[in-house]
């Protein structure tokens, strides 16, 4: 009995020994983290699933990054490039094509309207200023026979020289350009007509405007900024921007923009500072366009940014990178951000240089990190 009692107690001890516990690896003893462990959490592409997101990468180097204000702005066109068409008469207005409308090319020069008024009761101005000037110029030469045999005054000829050039002036303004349509109404510059004030068959007095004609060459940024940052003002140097139809952010340094001004107070009845730049327009910008603006100042060395394309949002405000770690093998990131210049957002914590983060095609891959559209596997040696 003492035998099996010592063998027992043996067996006990060897199980102790061996760590017997629950959920013991008989195949792992010492607790060596497994394969499966390893690899938990890895997100395996293949060159064509990669290569059909259109994936890109960026290797994290910190780098020069500059301050910004994000606010809001508005695209108008530059000074000097936009300009109105006014009625020459009164009368209606006839378009000399019926392809004239907004977007329509013009050129310098070219007839966009005619305004008659022969159907109305008072007659066609252009007429009756061509009656008035001969009636005028034949009473001028009558009075210069009649000043020089001193039969009227010099003051009485003076003031019928004096009518006499204003009915010049009146029917030399509309004589030129006279057609079947009325007066003609021509485009003082080439570009495009950007908006119509009056429609074909309306009545329109003299100095009324008909079209506002764009060379479009030019535009300018108005952002509003708030008050409280006046005194950064002095600081900023660009801007990049981004409007509501177009994904890309753009920035004023490729565009040849350049600073105008800013405001010295705020605009009345606003806590807003105007700040105004100009830019060639090389895109396809809208005038009157709406933006948010992000106003670049100071520089900031050894930043950790990237393009904001690479990070994603998920519940409760968490942001997200994926890491490329091997060939085909991609990793989920937390980070922490900072300041966005609308083109790259700093990195404030998360990431390390050499890092290699997926700036393109990111949508694709946390989409395979989260569903079958595009496999998921676990890596196997």
């Amino acid at each position: 009995m003492r035998h099996s009692i010592f063998l027992s107690v043996m067996a006990l001890c060897g199980m102790l020994a061996g760590g017997c516990h629950p959920g013991h690896d008989e195949n792992n003893p010492h607790g060596e983290e497994t394969d499966k462990e390893k690899h938990a959490g890895e997100i395996v592409l293949t060159h064509e699933q990669a290569e059909a997101a259109g994936l890109k990468t960026e290797t994290v180097r910190p780098a020069e990054f500059r301050f910004a204000i994000k606010t809001g702005g508005q695209i108008v066109a530059a000074q000097g490039d936009e300009r109105t068409i006014a009625a020459t008469a009164s009368g209606i207005v006839t378009f000399a094509t019926a392809r004239v409308a907004e977007g329509t090319a013009v050129r310098a020069g070219e007839t966009v309207a005619g305004i008659s008024a022969k159907t109305l009761q008072d007659g066609d101005p252009s007429v009756k200023a061509k009656a008035a000037y001969e009636a005028a110029k034949r009473e001028k030469e009558r009075a210069e026979h009649l000043v020089g045999d001193k039969i009227i005054s010099e003051r009485e000829y003076e003031q019928i020289r004096l009518a006499y050039e204003t009915a010049e002036a009146t029917y030399r303004g509309t004589a030129g350009h006279i057609t079947a349509n009325g007066v003609s109404v021509t485009s003082p510059i080439s570009g495009y007509i950007k908006s119509l004030s009056a429609g074909n068959g309306e009545y329109v007095s003299v100095g009324q405007p008909i079209a506002v004609v764009t060379q479009n060459r030019r535009l300018t940024l108005k952002a509003d900024v708030p008050e409280k940052y006046f005194a950064c003002l002095h600081d900023i140097t660009g801007a990049n921007f981004k409007l509501s139809y177009d994904e890309v952010a753009h920035s004023l340094e490729t565009l040849n923009g350049r600073l105008l001004s800013y405001g010295k107070t705020a605009t009345a009845n606003s806590a807003f500072i105007p700040v105004i730049f100009e830019f060639d327009n090389v895109g396809s910008f809208v005038s009157g366009s709406y933006a948010d603006v992000y106003l670049l100042s100071k520089v900031r060395d050894n930043i950790i940014s990237v393009p904001l394309s690479a990070v994603t949002e998920e519940g409760q405000g968490l942001k997200y990178v994926y890491i490329q770690t091997g060939k085909d093998v991609f990793r989920k990131q937390e980070v922490s951000v900072g300041m966005s210049d609308g083109r790259r957002i700093e990195i404030t914590k998360g990431l390390k240089p050499g890092d290699k983060v997926v700036t393109a095609g990111t949508y694709s891959v946390k989409m395979a990190a989260a569903s079958t559209s595009i496999p998921l596997h676990s890596h196997n040696h």
